[in-house]
């Protein structure tokens, strides 16, 4: 425990020096947007790999916070800061009302990811549809540069605040590694009648997990918002970025700390580098995270933390022959 926590203020350090070493838009802006990929990452692994719910729709939970955001600051008057705890309990709170549906008729599997992702194509419609979210237009947040306003005038203060949300989403992972919660939740995805007859309840562990991970979601739709100063319908509610976030997580390593930071660093060095390559080709991520993703499934099913373990043993089994080959001679 004391190494895994020593482990995530290292992370925090490393990536806090980042802008005090280099003032580079383009470095600053390709580690935030990292950062950004491993919160919405780490956000579907907490019901995604510990509760083994596959979502297809977390894009729901992430519009939701992105809108909350927006409106609780354009029609509501509230302060950024305060609309942003705001925004997290709305995605809570909309975890909750769509888990509550899912898990007390017992939908899991292939059901409960295209219930997910029916949720999310329902709040598209819905948003397109109402004034109060500007319907097809959307909502444009003014710019107004300040630290009260939670826009900076540089990437390195949006940096700083998707870093304390990943660390933030660090120690809850860690939390669910070793606290009962995290067991039972466990051993629901493991096998749920087995957990029910060693008295977890199934629905309220995992009613917890969703509303854990919507709100992480809804986190990372905020503050897109503040970054982008705009929201619509399709970005909110778009399959891209459930997509991002279920990719990020299973090509780390679902179900562990550093696999949806391992996958989103990885997965978004290689959307850069095709990018420099091909220019911008309409739904060229797409192609490249569903590539990736059969390689993963195929070849390392747990995931590129997985394929790092399995190298880290193979070394260890060499070097222990080694050293008994030296010994005997």
């Amino acid at each position: 425990m004391k190494g895994a926590l020593g482990a995530i203020v290292l992370f925090a350090v490393i990536m806090a020096l980042v802008p005090v070493v280099t003032d580079s838009g383009v470095v600053l802006n390709f580690v935030m947007m990292a950062l950004y990929a491993t919160l919405i990452a780490q956000a579907w692994n907490l019901l995604g790999g510990f509760g083994g719910q596959f979502s297809f729709g977390h894009a729901l939970f992430f519009g939701t916070g992105a809108y909350a955001q927006a409106i609780a600051q354009l029609q509501g008057g509230f302060n950024p800061w305060l609309a942003l705890p705001l925004a997290v309990l709305a995605s809570a709170a909309v975890g909750v009302f769509v888990g509550a549906l899912s898990f007390r008729y017992g939908l899991k599997g292939s059901y409960f990811a295209l219930v997910t992702l029916a949720f999310a194509e329902v709040f598209r419609i819905v948003a397109l549809s109402v004034p109060f979210t500007g319907a097809g237009v959307g909502l444009m947040v003014p710019l107004k540069v300040g630290v009260a306003n939670m826009q900076f005038a540089s990437r390195a203060g949006y940096l700083y605040l998707v870093l304390a949300l990943v660390v933030l989403a660090l120690l809850v992972t860690l939390w669910f590694r070793h606290s009962r919660f995290g067991a039972c939740l466990q051993a629901v995805r493991d096998n749920e009648d087995a957990a029910r007859a060693i008295g977890v309840n199934p629905f309220r562990v995992k009613l917890g997990a969703i509303a854990l991970s919507g709100a992480f979601m809804g986190a990372a739709g905020a503050v897109y918002v503040q970054v982008f100063q705009y929201i619509d319908p399709g970005i909110a509610y778009g399959a891209h970025t459930s997509v991002e976030a279920l990719v990020g997580a299973i090509v780390g390593g679902m179900g562990t700390v550093w696999g949806p930071v391992v996958g989103a660093f990885a997965l978004h060095l290689l959307a850069d580098l095709t990018r420099n390559l091909f220019g911008e080709l309409p739904g060229i991520n797409m192609v490249i995270y569903g590539v990736v993703l059969i390689l993963i499934v195929m070849f390392a099913p747990r995931g590129l933390t997985g394929v790092g373990h399995r190298v880290g043993a193979l070394w260890r089994g060499f070097r222990s022959q080694d050293s008994e080959a030296r010994r005997g001679d």
